[in-house]
C-alpha cells in the first residue's frame, strides 16, 4: 500500500501544482504576487533552492519567461495527472485500498457496472451541466478583484502583509 500512497501523494501535489500555474496566468496583481511568495518558498530548499527559483523563474526575478515556463507547464501536467491516474488505480485494483477497521472486505460486495458507474456518469454530467452554466453566464465570479489590475511589482496588495 506504500506505492499507492505515494502514487496518490504524488497525484496530489501534481494537481495543486497545475491550479497554482494556471492562477499564475492571468497576470494581473494577485496572480504576480501569488507567483512571487510561491516560488521564493522554494529558496528554503537547501543546496538546491536558489537554482530551482532561477530556472522556474527563467532569470533572476519574476518576468516575461516566467509566465511563458508557468503557462508550458499548465499546459504539460494534465498529462502527467493523466498518467499518474492511471497508474493510481492500476495499483488501487491490484493492491486494494488500506481497511482501517479490520473487517473482511469480500462480504457484501456488488458489481461496479451497472450499479455505480450510471450513478458516477449522472454526477459527471451534472457537474459538467453546472460548470458550462457557469462559464457562460457568470465567468469572473470566482476571481479575486486585485486580479485585475495589471501585475505591478512595486505596489503590493494592501491586503497582503509581508
Amino acid at each position: 500500500n506504500k506505492e499507492t500512497w505515494m502514487s496518490g501523494i504524488t497525484l496530489l501535489i501534481t494537481l495543486m501544482a497545475t491550479a497554482f500555474f494556471g492562477y499564475v496566468l492571468p497576470w494581473g496583481q494577485m496572480s504576480f504576487w501569488a507567483a512571487t511568495v510561491i516560488t521564493n518558498l522554494l529558496t528554503a530548499v537547501p543546496y538546491l533552492g536558489t537554482s530551482l527559483t532561477t530556472w522556474l523563474w527563467g532569470g533572476f526575478a519574476i518576468n516575461d519567461p516566467t509566465l511563458t515556463r508557468f503557462f508550458a507547464l499548465h499546459f504539460l501536467l494534465p498529462f502527467i495527472i493523466m498518467a499518474l491516474s492511471m497508474i493510481h488505480i492500476i495499483l488501487l485494483h491490484e493492491q486494494g485500498s488500506s481497511n482501517p477497521l479490520g473487517t473482511n472486505p469480500n462480504i457484501d460486495k456488488i458489481p461496479f457496472h451497472p450499479y455505480h458507474s450510471y450513478k458516477d456518469l449522472f454526477l459527471l454530467m451534472s457537474l459538467l451541466t453546472i460548470l458550462l452554466i457557469t462559464v457562460t453566464f457568470t465567468p469572473d465570479i470566482f476571481n479575486d478583484p486585485d486580479n485585475f489590475m495589471k501585475a505591478n511589482p512595486l505596489v503590493t496588495p494592501q491586503h497582503i502583509k509581508p
